[in-house]
């Protein structure tokens, strides 16, 4: 690569006072055709757009974002990756995502900054007590490492968490594991975005998909805010946009799209060295490399695309954070969002064909579409 990153390459443009590297990717103009066009310039467009060039040769390729690359859900989440799920089909899928997540940064040639802290899911309930046992032994059988923790145990790894019997949701053990972690959202994007331009990837920003271009049953391009573009195989991978593109195909998918919460804190010293998650009081918290706490709220039960969400839930787990936190009752709030996720009815993705030909699908994650950016 020309503009390989090393400790070297820091050194020869320190020398230069950092003025002379090259632009992260290109800037191209749209080309009148392609033979792939990706829709979604977010972690999974991107990814999907490198491996093609990488793994399968096929380097015509444009990735159309409607804003401006990664800042969609990509930015919009709490960086959160595991694997740990209970259904084979799941486990299997994120597994293969994580590992290679562990060599992304080699892979890619840039630090997306993964680090493999551990992810904790605590159980306040017999019934979740069973649950975690029986998820541990599913991880188990499928080759995932996973433990189950008691409170001393918990406490033992995470100080600050009150374990105590006396609290409104007692925290009676956990599942723990160890390599799952969090990585930069937004490095993520650039790294892809990066390493898929230095394959020949064309990534163009503020081009919305504005319709499709289908002839006898067909995909053949799509109407542009840059103009029309052609390719015979198109790929939407735009989240919860992606019933709006389906419609403009006339195609019509299981989805709902939701608003979802996160929000952080104010720096503080390092405090928090593993990812506490609770689906009882519904928040799971980390601590990030700036010092901040990222902390994750559940969905809006109303179907809107508004990237703010309502009062209530942010209340709701800020309650639930305290509860299990309660240090963090003086800390301040730094700033709010909201990313619009589409839910399936099964909770699982749709990946695959569509009845046009030519046109495929990539949506239905949920909440869990970060995690599974490289797989």
């Amino acid at each position: 690569m020309a503009n390989r990153y090393s400790f070297w390459s820091l050194f020869k443009h320190g020398l230069k006072h950092h003025e002379t590297w090259q632009p992260a990717w290109r800037t191209p103009q749209l080309k009148p055709r392609y033979d792939v066009i990706i829709i979604g310039g977010g972690g999974h467009g991107l990814a999907t757009a490198y491996y093609l060039a990488k793994n399968h040769g096929v380097k015509n390729v444009a990735v159309l974002e409607k804003g401006y690359l990664g800042g969609g859900n990509t930015a919009r989440n709490t960086t959160i990756v595991r694997s740990n799920y209970l259904w084979d089909e799941s486990a299997h899928l994120y597994e293969h995502a994580l590992k290679l997540w562990e060599g992304l940064s080699q892979e890619l040639n840039f630090n997306v900054m993964f680090s493999q802290r551990g992810v904790m899911n605590l159980g306040h309930t017999l019934q979740d007590m069973r649950d975690i046992e029986r998820r541990v032994n599913a991880n188990v059988l499928n080759g995932i490492d996973g433990v189950i923790l008691s409170p001393k145990e918990i406490q033992d790894i995470v100080p600050l968490m009150d374990v105590g019997a006396s609290t409104r949701f007692p925290v009676m053990g956990a599942s723990y594991q160890p390599r799952g972690g969090v990585a930069r959202h937004d490095a993520v994007a650039w790294g892809f975005a990066r390493a898929a331009s230095e394959l020949g990837v064309d990534l163009i920003e503020q081009c919305e998909v504005t319709g499709m271009i289908i002839e006898d049953g067909r995909i053949k391009g799509v109407h542009t805010s840059q103009g029309d573009v052609f390719a015979d195989r198109v790929g939407c991978v735009a989240a919860g946009s992606t019933s709006t593109l389906a419609k403009m195909a006339k195609v019509r998918l299981p989805l709902e799209s939701h608003p979802l919460q996160a929000f952080v804190s104010e720096s503080m010293k390092p405090c928090l060295d593993t990812v506490v998650m609770s689906n009882a009081v519904h928040g799971y918290v980390s601590q990030s490399d700036k010092g901040e706490l990222v902390i994750g709220a559940g969905i809006d039960s109303y179907l809107g695309y508004g990237q703010r969400g309502s009062p209530h839930v942010i209340e709701h787990t800020a309650a639930a954070i305290i509860e299990l936190f309660p240090s963090f009752s003086r800390v301040r709030l730094n700033r709010q969002w909201g990313g619009i996720v589409d839910v399936a009815p099964d909770a699982c993705p749709i990946i695959g064909k569509s009845p046009v030909k030519g046109l495929y699908f990539n949506c239905g994650w949920g909440t869990g579409g970060f995690k599974a950016t490289p797989g």
